[in-house]
């Protein structure tokens, strides 16, 4: 696993040991950068399940301007910390162990303009991710939320959240499926 392009190319990533974590792959993360490429620069990033910090890291290399990334293993943030130094990204990141939904009711109304939502596919945490992205008012008009999952519908558990996205871009690559979001007109205001 490495950083694809930027300021960081090149620089081989630090994962973490098992299954309990999954990094996306090289493929997916390719896919997802090629459909963001002209909306990162000086942008602001959360990451709410950040495993290696790979796709917060992808960001800032290719130019975002700061990024919070998230993740309740103390595991997690030892490594993701290492690649944030590794990359020489580190005075852009702001890394946290905790829960993401934790973070989100604390620091309410904290906007950002590109958000990852990557949990542990099993779990089916995007809808809730969306919901508590939603309740707390973190995303704004242009927000893009940059979800990967097991399953095509996210909607599936909650599908009162159609009613406030709507889908910017979509693939499938392998087993991932990768949607992305914007708010739809009037649910922010």
């Amino acid at each position: 696993m490495r950083i694809i392009t930027g300021s960081a190319k090149g620089a081989k990533l630090v994962t973490l040991d098992g299954l309990e974590t999954r990094p996306t792959a090289e493929r997916t993360k390719e896919a997802v950068f090629s459909m963001l490429q002209f909306d990162i620069e000086g942008r602001k990033v959360l990451d709410l399940f950040s495993g290696s910090g790979q796709m917060a890291l992808e960001a800032l290399s290719r130019g975002a301007e700061s990024a919070v990334l998230l993740d309740k293993s103390k595991e997690a943030v030892s490594v993701i910390t290492k690649n944030a130094e590794k990359t020489r990204l580190s005075d852009k990141c702001k890394i946290y162990c905790t829960d993401c939904f934790d973070y989100l009711k604390k620091n309410k109304d904290e906007k950002f303009d590109i958000v990852f939502i990557d949990p542990p596919y099993a779990l089916k945490l995007v809808g809730k991710s969306l919901s508590a992205l939603l309740e707390n008012r973190f995303l704004k008009p242009t927000t893009l939320v940059v979800c990967e999952s097991g399953e095509a519908d996210v909607f599936a558990e909650n599908s009162a959240l159609k009613e406030n996205f709507e889908i910017f871009k979509s693939g499938k690559y392998g087993v991932a499926y990768v949607n992305i979001f914007v708010p739809k007109g009037g649910v922010l205001q």
